[in-house]
């Protein structure tokens, strides 16, 4: 049976709802000061308040900063008579800013609350924030034009129209007096341009992380420190530039405010080659994991199948060691392996008889004895029957005798006015290069003359 509530204990427990929610807000007192986040970049200011209405955490108020009149977002109250009990004292507002970054925090005290946003006021402010991308792309066109070595980020308008902020990114420093004039002769209004980082950008434009949150440095993080490499490698098990990189392209902002309780659990885990005590014996440090806080210990006892032992012990079970001094082991050899072993195709060579050590002694030359004939030896592999000399071929003639022959055929063939020399052995004709054969006769024995 299903229980039906009934309207008239409906309307009665709604009427004592409102009642109770009158009463606390008429105890409760106008602030007299309260904190208050303006702008693109999230700044952060402590404005006075003079109206009579007593906003909450979250309001939107009419605020006169630095740069105009602007809507910002109420975040606490700071004043002693606000009756809130989620309001904080300025102790403990300025205690908070002191840890977050101090001097770096972006903190202001020159303005002043106005009132609290009504309806045209925030109608006001969605139209401007439809016209920002509009308002972005002629300023872009603008740079582009005047070739300019920087990137328009945003463009922010803001509520009273007294000025327009220009966020831009330049790797470089230049002048951009040209820039300012140009757009404050488009858009009729004096123009501030402001230079960020790669960390600003993404807090301007990004909204989500990797991990399903908002991103830090938009949500809460107002001071932004580089991050160091060191901080990467103790954290992540890989460098992956994909992991440990956020939506600026730099190392993620969580490296830097989670390395110190890395640090903590790193200290907690002993030295890799230490010597430890374990509750199945002593061994050696071999590895260990910072967040699971486990130590991989090689012991010094050996398996059952005679082979090292690796454990994962956590920190906790630790104690200290008996033994400092490892034990010695014998270097390791691989054996053969397993299974029946390969029957070799060849017969082993049977060992040769011995020998008689009056054979082995040497023996006088017999004249009277012919030596015995050599065996012909048969031709060596590497060189063919056509490297081998034949002994009744003539020796191989120098380089000098070919260019002798070589100038012969060319008188040979054109003629030669001197006459040819003597030759007294009979049955040979007259030496080729007869001519060249005189220029040598003086300096040295002539090359050996070819074969008839």
């Amino acid at each position: 049976m299903s229980i039906l509530p009934l309207p008239q204990f409906e309307a009665d427990l709604k009427t004592q709802l409102d009642e109770e929610d009158r009463k606390a807000y008429e105890a409760l007192k106008a602030p007299k000061s309260m904190v208050v986040r303006f702008g693109a970049m999230k700044y952060v200011g402590e404005f006075p308040y003079n109206g009579d209405a007593k906003p909450g955490c979250g309001s939107k108020m009419v605020v006169r900063t630095f740069r105009g009149t602007e809507i910002g977002e109420m975040l606490t109250s700071t004043c002693a008579n606000s009756g809130c009990s989620k309001s904080v004292s300025r102790q403990e507002m300025l205690r908070y800013i002191e840890n977050s970054g101090g001097r770096d925090y972006p903190f202001f005290t020159d303005g002043r609350v106005l009132r609290i946003a009504d309806k045209p006021d925030l109608d006001a402010q969605a139209a401007l924030e439809q016209s920002r991308h509009e308002l972005r792309l002629q300023a872009r066109a603008v740079s582009e034009r005047l070739k300019l070595a920087c990137k328009v980020v945003d463009v922010e308008p803001i509520l009273g129209g007294e000025s327009l902020t220009v966020f831009y990114l330049s790797e470089d420093r230049i002048e951009l007096r040209d820039l300012a004039r140009e757009l404050g002769h488009l858009f009729k209004v004096r123009v501030d341009l402001r230079h960020v980082g790669a960390r600003d950008e993404a807090r301007i434009t990004a909204d989500y992380e990797k991990c399903g949150q908002y991103c830090c440095c938009k949500n809460f993080l107002k001071v932004l420190k580089p991050v160091s490499m060191k901080s990467a490698k103790v954290q992540k098990a890989t460098l992956d530039p994909l992991k440990i990189s956020g939506r600026c392209g730099r190392l993620m902002c969580c490296l830097r405010y989670e390395d110190s309780t890395y640090e903590d659990l790193r200290k907690r885990l002993p030295r890799k080659k230490s010597r430890v005590g374990t509750p199945e014996g002593d061994g050696t440090v071999m590895d260990g994991q910072i967040l699971t806080q486990l130590v991989l210990v090689e012991l010094d006892d050996l398996g059952p199948d005679g082979k090292e032992r690796r454990v994962a012990v956590p920190v906790e079970e630790l104690s200290p060691v008996k033994n400092q001094i490892p034990p010695i082991r014998p270097a390791y050899q691989p054996g053969p392996p397993p299974g029946p072993r390969p029957r070799p195709s060849v017969q082993p060579m049977r060992p040769p008889p011995p020998r008689d050590p009056a054979d082995s002694a040497p023996r006088p030359p017999d004249a009277s004895r012919p030596a015995p004939p050599r065996p012909p030896q048969p031709p060596r592999p590497d060189r063919g029957p056509a490297a081998q000399p034949r002994r009744d071929q003539p020796p191989p003639r120098s380089r000098d005798a070919e260019i002798d022959e070589l100038l012969g055929a060319m008188e040979d063939d054109f003629g030669d006015s001197s006459p040819p020399p003597r030759n007294d052995q009979p049955g040979q004709g007259p030496p080729r290069g007869g001519r060249r054969r005189k220029r040598r006769r003086g300096g040295g024995p002539p090359g050996p003359n070819p074969p008839a």
